[in-house]
Order: structure tokens, then sequence, then C-alpha cells
């Protein structure tokens, strides 16, 4: 199999931390612990520090939560590898790809970042070059990312699939080179209007984060995936989900990551996350 070629990021890393569960109420059905995960995301606020989530079920395989989403505050996505072989990491926020920008269905052809054996690494924004990525900020669905493509598919969703390295010969790096947080290259390879009352993630300010290509070949199999979905405080109150809040709701958009999953693509920016085009 043809062998793909990896992005080695140098970013500040974050000691190992596994966000802690909070069950809702016994009065809903949102009633579970989170399970044991071998590679664990969570999401930092800024000014909130790492945000509460509220799991679904127990499926350590496809884990599913809520979480709360605070207007205009820039965020980050920790992740932790707490098993003993290095993965690649997919990662969509709203739908696509953090790396290339492009339309996400979590597949191991897109570009991923790699994560070492016990390690942990923060993910801030959309990257931009090999160099800077764009900050995260929670918005209004009409501003985010995403929307300015024209794909509202999967808005308000973070999701991440795990995929473990095929058995390969030894590499030796660059000790330069060899750090902790990475991003892969793939292979080769836009709707209606937004909610306006839905969340999204912006493409914020430029910051400085440079990367270097690393071999990685994906096994065709995912280990693990995560989807977390952000509401607002009161979206969240009226699905009973928090629970300092006291009220029913049924409140169902179709979301391709949220239900299930479902294609589209573009190739622009060199392979990384362009600017939207309402900025142009």
């Amino acid at each position: 199999m043809k062998r793909q070629h990896f992005l080695a990021m140098f970013i500040t890393l974050a000691g190992l931390t596994a966000c802690a569960s909070n069950p809702v109420s016994a009065d809903n059905y949102y009633v579970t612990s989170r399970p044991y995960l071998p590679v664990t995301l969570s999401v930092q606020g800024d000014n909130q520090g790492t945000l509460r989530e509220f799991p679904l079920s127990d499926n350590a395989s496809h884990y599913r939560a809520f979480i709360q989403a605070n207007p205009n505050e820039r965020y980050r996505l920790r992740v932790t590898n707490n098993s003993d072989q290095r993965v690649g990491l997919v990662i969509a926020v709203d739908g696509r790809n953090i790396i290339s920008g492009k339309k996400s269905y979590l597949s191991n052809n897109e570009r991923m970042y790699i994560l070492n054996p016990h390690d942990s690494a923060d993910y801030d924004g959309w990257r931009s070059s090999t160099s800077r990525t764009n900050r995260f900020y929670f918005t209004h669905a009409a501003d985010s990312y995403a929307a300015a493509w024209g794909d509202t598919s999967a808005m308000g969703v973070i999701a991440m699939a795990v995929y473990p390295e095929r058995p390969r010969p030894e590499i030796y790096y660059n000790k330069d080179y060899d750090r902790r947080g990475s991003a892969s290259e793939s292979a080769k390879r836009v709707a209606p209007s937004a909610d306006a009352a839905a969340p999204g993630t912006g493409y914020g300010e430029s910051t400085y984060s440079p990367a270097v290509s690393v071999e990685f070949e994906p096994s065709s199999e995912q280990m693990e995936k995560v989807v977390l979905k952000y509401e607002w405080r009161e979206t969240l109150c009226r699905k009973n989900i928090l629970p300092e809040c006291n009220r029913n709701s049924d409140d169902h958009r179709d979301n391709r990551f949220w239900q299930d999953d479902s294609r589209d693509n573009r190739d622009e920016n060199n392979g990384f996350a362009a600017p939207p085009p309402s900025r142009y």
C-alpha cells in the first residue's frame, strides 16, 4: 500500500488530562458517564478551561456527548493518546477537516494529525499553512467557516476518528522533528443557509504553528470515534441536558455527523484550510 506523508506540528504540550464526565440528572435520558477511551478529546476554552461534557452513551468505540459553547470564546482541542501505539487523528469541526478545510467524512485518506503513544497535543485552529493556524472560536452559524463554504451539513459538531498505524519498518527521525503533535498529508483527493440560532466555529486570527512532514500509514479501520455536539446554554436547557435547567423540548436538526454520516470536496490553498470565500 502507498505510504502517506505527514506534517509533524510543533505545538505547546499540555499535561495528560481527561475531561471529567458530568452525568445529567436522572429525569432525562442523557444519563451515563464517560467510558475509558484509548484516545481522549476535550475542548479547552480560553476563558472557561475544560468544557463540561454530557455523555449520551458509554460506547468507547463511538463516544458521543454534548458540550456548552460560549459565544465568541476562542478554544482549542486537546487530544491525549493513552494507547501504546502511534495514531492518526482525522478531526473535523462543523464537518470540515481542520487541516485541509475540506468537507470531511472522517476517512483514512484525509489529512490527519499524528500523535505518539502516551502523548498529548493541542490543536487551536484551522491550519492555513505549514507554519500558521487560524483560531477556533464559537460564533453564530452564519459567521462560521463551514457556512462560508456553503456547508451546514454538520454544524455544531466536533468529530474525531482515530486510526492506528499499520505495522512498519522502524523509522529514524531527526531529533529536532521528533515532537509530539503532528499532522498528515492525505492522498490528493459545498448548500443550505445556516440556522442563525445555531452555533458554529469561526476562522479567527492567525497564530504561529510550524509543522513538518513525517511518514504514517493508517489502518483502514477506525479504532475509535468521538463526536461532541456543542450548543448554546439556552439550547441545552431546552433539551433538558444541563442539570441546572429543568425543561423539556424536542430540538432536532438534520446533521450528518450527529445523527450519522454521509459526500463533496475541493482542493485549494495547497491542501490547507483556505480563508472563507466571504473574506475575498
